[in-house]
């Protein structure tokens, strides 16, 4: 049995095993993808203090400091935690852990548009991933749906390698920095339209072809061709695996006291998975500092 199972390998999960392995706790981190979660498709990390790298540079930095304390990393998608008092179970699709303690730090996936089409071009013109798919759009035209901070970060990057972005936003303002904002003005192959909504994707010869849009006022349907799409337009969290054990809200983000830890005692979550008005990098690093630290105190 081990102390500590970290389920997420993002910042919260990395910094939660740092803290914890050095405290003297045994740690193992689970992960079903590349550690660094999200940093990885990001390019460029301006907002953590001290630290401009490109996101997966951050992200194997975190992922080296953490092992090198001691925090063992396996590969595994997590199915369930089973909750047994003093000790819990966590599963994944082969393997079963038996620990004292568990921190969740799973993170968001992003939320789909819902529309005609959508999952049948995913992969084939639709991305949701700017940094991993955008050089395959390299002087062609791209949308991208959506005006927060994510939308427009990715707007910029794909400036750099598309020769037109098309930005689809369905209200009459953005909701981006205003930092974001002015940069992006500074590019004369970016193109809004404000007032818009995706409504349907066409295809040829199994590819994006083009966006259907419809004006969000007088629903009017219009086309944009287009060679791929880009949807930002919102996170969900990545909870499914313990919405049987209470520690969920509505929207299915886990609620954690001020030491991180749910409704269920000895189960602690962090990042962007949990109930917060603020999912950043260093909020996330936050979280797992408090979380690694409350555990081993536990410990002890």
């Amino acid at each position: 049995m081990v102390d500590l199972i970290v389920i997420g390998a993002g910042p919260a999960g990395l910094t939660a095993a740092l803290y914890a392995t050095r405290a003297g706790a045994s740690v193992i981190v689970l992960d079903g993808g590349a550690p660094g979660g999200k940093l990885n498709l990001t390019a460029e990390i301006e907002n953590y203090p001290g630290v401009v790298k490109k996101g997966p540079e951050l992200a194997y930095s975190m992922y080296e400091q953490c092992l090198s304390f001691g925090a063992k990393y396996e590969f595994g998608e997590v199915t369930k935690i089973e909750d047994l008092g003093d000790h819990k179970i966590v599963y994944t699709a082969k393997e079963k852990y038996e620990t004292k303690y568990v921190f969740i730090a799973t993170g968001t996936k992003e939320r789909k548009m819902g529309i005609s089409g959508e999952e049948e071009m995913t992969g084939h013109g639709v991305s949701y991933c700017a940094v991993c798919d955008g050089p395959f759009f390299k002087n062609k035209v791209v949308c991208v749906v959506g005006g927060g901070n994510s939308a427009i970060e990715e707007s910029l990057y794909l400036s750099d390698i598309a020769s037109h972005v098309h930005i689809i936003v369905r209200r009459d303002v953005l909701r981006a920095d205003q930092y974001l904002i002015d940069k992006m003005k500074e590019k004369d192959n970016i193109e809004m339209h404000y007032l818009k909504k995706p409504h349907a994707i066409e295809k040829n010869d199994g590819k994006v072809s083009g966006l259907v849009i419809e004006d969000s006022k007088t629903g009017e349907l219009s086309t944009i061709p287009t060679n791929g799409i880009f949807p930002f337009i919102g996170l969900d969290p990545i909870s499914g695996f313990v919405s049987d054990l209470g520690i969920v809200n509505d929207k299915g983000y886990i609620e954690v006291n001020e030491n991180q830890e749910t409704k269920v005692k000895g189960i602690f979550a962090g990042g962007d998975v949990t109930a917060k008005n603020l999912r950043q990098v260093i909020t996330a690093a936050n979280d797992g500092a408090i979380a690694g630290q409350y555990i081993a105190s536990l410990l002890k």
